[in-house]
């Protein structure tokens, strides 16, 4: 069997797109021809390789598609860049980083990328625990994740171990004191999402087993305003609720209280010269901004 370059390149476009119609206006060919080239790719694997939703996802079989087209678009793209004339080829590097690296540490790699003339990135925030999944399905290159475990065909290191502690403001510990204490199973919690665990990991430590009042606020700057505003307690980061704790914004919750999460940078094992001087980037940026796991 031999796999057309074009239909993978197309099965790929659906993935980063969504849609049928989209990827098509990113090759530059009619609907019709993504229809038939999705089909001729289907009956040479003799598989389903697309999910006909919205947005549209690649099957477990083309997932495995997805990572070869994806290998080969970024192979071929360094190769072209190497021999054209043109300076303007681009080299597309998707990637993973959870939300609270972007609010800090990361920015120092956005700020050396912006220098950079033949990259564009395209980065999609996702809590760190559930990024191992991109990785494995083809839709990014790397990941900043808590994982140590390297997916298959990645390769994973060390990066920073991030420091969550629990505050609210003054006005909240006074309103759920018991006794010299807090009150975790009654006062109400600020978490990310649905996927954030942080604040159940320190009502885990304290034993609560009930479901305090729960808001969502998924935005990083947004969920230390909602922590701030007195929403509700919630884990910010050291380097967070350092100058809050100074200013008398918010208070400590538990002088022992806190949440370690060691972080790693896993990217795929491929001889990509733009992969290595990313991966080198968030190496020194992660070092500046903490420990190591």
């Amino acid at each position: 069997m031999r796999l057309q370059p074009e239909h993978l390149a197309t099965l790929l476009a659906i993935v980063d797109t969504g849609t049928f119609d989209a990827a098509a206006r990113q090759l530059h060919v009619t609907p019709s021809a993504v229809s038939q080239r999705v089909k001729a790719l289907e009956a040479e694997v003799g598989r389903v390789v697309v999910v006909r939703t919205s947005p549209c996802r690649a099957t477990a079989a083309g997932e495995a598609l997805v990572r070869l087209a994806r290998q080969q678009s970024l192979l071929e793209s360094e190769a072209l860049a190497g021999l054209a004339v043109d300076t303007r080829t681009r080299t597309d590097l998707p990637i993973v980083v959870n939300a609270d690296s972007m609010s800090t540490w990361f920015g120092a790699v956005l700020t050396e990328v912006a220098q950079w003339d033949d990259v564009v990135l395209r980065i999609r925030v996702e809590d760190q625990d559930h990024s191992a999944r991109l990785l494995r399905s083809g839709e990014v290159l790397g990941a900043v994740t808590s994982d140590p475990t390297p997916v298959q065909g990645c390769s994973t290191e060390p990066l920073v171990n991030m420091r969550y502690l629990p505050a609210a403001t003054p006005q909240l510990l006074d309103r759920h004191r018991a006794g010299r204490g807090f009150d975790w199973a009654a006062a109400p919690l600020v978490r990310f999402n649905d996927k954030d665990d942080i604040q159940q990991r320190i009502l885990d430590q304290h034993g609560v087993t009930s479901a305090p009042p729960t808001h969502e606020v998924p935005d990083g700057g947004g969920f230390v305003t909602a922590v701030r505003s007195g929403l509700g307690w919630g884990a910010l980061l050291t380097g967070q609720l350092e100058p809050l704790l100074e200013t008398g914004e918010l208070v400590r919750l538990g002088s022992r209280d806190r949440v370690d999460v060691p972080l790693y940078w896993q990217r795929w094992r491929l001889p990509s010269a733009h992969l290595d001087r990313l991966s080198e980037l968030v190496r020194k940026a992660s070092g500046r901004a903490g420990r190591r796991p």
